[in-house]
């Protein structure tokens, strides 16, 4: 952890903050899970709406997270961590002894305390180590992956996880590059991108999508997602809710079709005879998609992009 992170661990405020927690918290000596603690933002707010019975656990993949986690959990027994993805939602659950859990909140994507270290090796605007890693822990960095991937592979992780054009143009300067030198910070790789992208949007820096598909693909961001949207909605007791906040259309298009196919129910044939309960589903959307205010954007332009959704329990099925 460095050492502004330690001094002030709530420099990074979470967007809709305020609103996802009076979501989430629906019953003051709940249960509840923050499967991205970062650096503790919701857990926090969430803890004050917690009466002395109320528990939290925070998750995260992250080491500097955790040892902030650590240091909350010293002084509110109330609160405690697990270190690992929110995909381990069941075994984090397990460990702590619970059957079930009256709210999992999930911030996606990087943190701007992530985002704003170049030893991390996530911004393209700060030159560091090619890592990417949101656990340094585990491998293999960035740098390591372009260095053995095949150009196919490469070229199909940009363009899937970040949508971008000129993937294939990218891979193939990625294999050229490797051949002479290893690309092993963030501004080769930035430099690279922007040289091979022909066409560069007006607003947006070129290797915006690149850095992008690249952290997503190493910490298995959508993978990860999909298993800890379904661990959570099954951990879920009747009343409880999910809340998921995500930032760009990939994140958001899962958890958006995840929670429309429980609120609907199960697909039962046509001409197959069912009782009224087997129709109705044991989820119901609880709110329509929830955007950030203007005033927020204009304090936090990270909340541009956030869309909050969430997804509650209605029995037991």
């Amino acid at each position: 952890m460095t050492a502004r992170h330690e001094a002030d661990p709530l420099s990074h405020r979470s967007v809709l903050l305020d609103l996802a927690v009076e979501l989430v918290v629906v019953r003051p000596d709940g249960r509840y899970i923050d499967g991205t603690f970062g650096r503790g933002g919701h857990s926090r707010l969430m803890l004050e709406s917690l009466s002395g019975d109320g528990r939290l656990l925070g998750i995260d993949k992250d080491p500097e997270a955790i040892a902030v986690a650590r240091a909350l959990a010293e002084g509110d027994s109330r609160f405690s961590w697990f270190h690992g993805s929110f995909a381990e939602i069941d075994q984090a659950a397990t460990v702590a002894g619970w059957d079930r859990v009256d709210g999992v909140l999930l911030d996606l994507g990087v943190s701007s305390p992530q985002l704003d270290d170049p030893e991390r090796g996530f911004s393209f605007l700060r030159d560091g180590p090619l890592d990417m890693r949101m656990n340094p822990q585990q491998s293999p960095s960035a740098a390591e992956w372009l260095a053995t991937a095949e150009e196919r592979e490469i070229a199909d992780v940009i363009w899937r996880y970040g949508e971008e054009r000129f993937s294939r143009r990218i891979a193939r300067q990625v294999v050229a590059r490797r051949q002479e030198a290893p690309i092993q910070t963030t501004r080769e790789l930035a430099a690279l991108v922007s040289d091979a992208v022909p066409k560069k949007d007006k607003h947006k820096h070129p290797a915006t999508r690149t850095f992008q598909a690249i952290r997503m693909h190493i910490n298995r961001e959508l993978e990860d997602l999909e298993q800890g949207l379904s661990a959570a909605a099954q951990r879920l007791s009747p009343g409880g809710r999910l809340v998921v906040i995500s930032f760009h259309s990939l994140e958001d298009r899962l958890v958006k079709r995840f929670m429309r196919d429980l609120a609907r129910g199960p697909k039962i044939p046509k001409g197959i005879p069912v009782t009224a309960d087997q129709e109705r589903s044991a989820f119901r959307l609880a709110s329509k998609a929830i955007r950030a205010s203007d005033e927020e954007v204009r304090d936090n332009v990270r909340a541009r992009s956030a869309v909050m959704r969430v997804l509650e329990r209605v029995y037991n099925d």
